[in-house]
């Protein structure tokens, strides 16, 4: 049995945290290889350590004085060392960030340092083999992460240490330069490092005991999710539900290696599993509910649309040739509604405006802003009649609005469309409908 271990920055943000998280892998020889993110908040008002790093190389690259600001970052790491009792020093690793900020290194060198010195104390803890990111983890010369080759190098040296750290969220470019992935991508990593590991299992620990059904923020106490696939956590991620990166998903989901989503607070909650298929049956129609708000509605309507050929592709040309992606495009016989970012949208909206009535030629064109997309997810909606009728009846009895609704070929999801105003109590409505009374 072999186990990677992602542990996230809540998780590694003082030396107390740091004794849970070696308890959790030395409880288990076969959590083999980990991955850590850098120090998050020890407290409500702490500031991550990422936070501090961009902040710093940002008065380092605008040629002010950080050296205040770096040692802050320093002290940050000597207070878990001196906790944990190590006899680790990072002043020639702090001497060289020094060196590369007054150099001008980059952002994306800044931003890695926190996994980096993370990874060498956690290393150290544990007494297990440091392996630095940068060494294994590859982007090409455009920074895209490159899979093959990141597996050519990661598999044989992690082949060749039974015990090893690898730092989240970072890798390099072909001659050297390091790059990030975006912001949560530890997560990534974690996931990376179990395929090339040909890992049993991916454990990712965080502050949640696993994926919850709807937003806490939104819901009280909302529902645990206790099994969930692959699919249907990308369709949660991508509208918002944030436990875990959108695109950690890939890499293991080509080996059916599952995900388990664990406390570090609590680590005898079982979490969520996070599988590519499975028979068992989630607890309720729905699994899971997440949203975002902000975006704009484009509708264009044409008599005959629906019979003239290349009318959608030339829509959806306006809006690529001013550089703006859309969401759904939901349709009728003389209709077509595009739905898209607000904030990518609001500058441009006159020059797609203007694009659109000269490549289409529609009728009329409305603009609609300041609205949310609710995505209900499920694999049990596939068998169960009636899901939309009953959202349909839970939005009407809370005075929703529906804007736009709009059912994927799979029905694994459907997507609500409602004003930002509304947002809020779309949720509360659905998941009275389908968990509090569980119909």
């Amino acid at each position: 049995m072999s186990k990677v271990v992602k542990f996230g920055g809540s998780s590694l943000a003082s030396a107390e945290q740091f004794k849970k998280v070696g308890n959790i892998i030395l409880s288990d020889r076969d959590r083999r290889y980990v991955v850590p993110s850098a120090p998050g908040k020890r407290f409500g008002g702490d500031t991550k350590v990422t936070d501090m790093l961009y902040a710093c190389y940002d008065m380092a690259e605008a040629g002010r004085d950080f050296e205040k600001a770096l040692s802050n970052i320093e002290e940050r790491y000597r207070e878990i060392i001196e906790g944990l009792e190590l006899s680790v020093s990072l002043e020639g690793e702090f001497q060289a960030i020094r060196e590369n900020f007054r150099n001008r290194a980059g952002s994306n060198y800044a931003a890695s340092r926190g996994e980096y010195l993370n990874g060498i104390i956690l290393a150290a803890y544990l007494d297990f083999t440091f392996i630095d990111a940068a060494e294994v983890i590859c982007f090409d010369q455009e920074g895209v992460f490159d899979q093959d080759r990141t597996n050519k190098l990661l598999a044989p040296r992690l082949a060749a240490c039974d015990y090893a750290v690898i730092p989240g969220f970072y890798g390099a470019m072909p001659d050297g330069t390091v790059k990030t992935f975006s912001r949560g991508g530890s997560d990534i990593t974690g996931s990376i490092v179990a395929r090339a590991a040909q890992a049993d299992v991916y454990e990712n620990w965080t502050d949640v005991s696993g994926f919850l059904v709807a937003d806490p923020g939104i819901i009280k106490n909302p529902k645990r999710i206790d099994v969930i696939t692959y699919r249907e956590l990308r369709e949660l991620s991508y509208m918002g539900a944030g436990v875990l990166h959108e695109d950690s998903i890939f890499p293991v989901r080509q080996d059916n290696i599952p995900i388990n989503i664990r406390n570090t607070n609590a680590p005898e909650d079982s979490g969520t599993w996070i599988v590519g298929s499975t028979c068992q049956k989630s607890k309720y129609v729905i699994t899971g509910i997440a949203g975002k708000k902000g975006f704009c509605c484009v509708n264009i309507e044409k008599d005959q649309m629906n019979s003239e050929i290349g009318f959608g592709r030339k829509v959806l040309g306006a809006f690529e040739e001013n550089g703006v992606s859309f969401e759904h495009i939901p349709s009728g016989i003389d209709t077509l509604t595009v739905f898209v970012h607000q904030d990518e949208f609001m500058d441009k909206e006159q020059k797609v405006a203007s694009c659109l009535y000269r490549v289409a030629k529609p009728d009329a064109i409305e603009i609609e802003a300041d609205l949310a997309l609710i995505a209900v997810v499920g694999r049990g909606m596939k068998s169960t009649r009636g899901t939309a009728g009953r959202i349909f009846s839970a939005l009407a009895h809370a005075n929703v609005n529906v804007k736009m609704i709009d059912q994927g070929s799979s029905e694994l999801n459907i997507i609500i469309g409602v004003a930002n105003d509304d947002f809020e109590t779309a949720i509360k409505a659905i998941y009275d409908i389908f968990v509090l009374t569980n119909l």
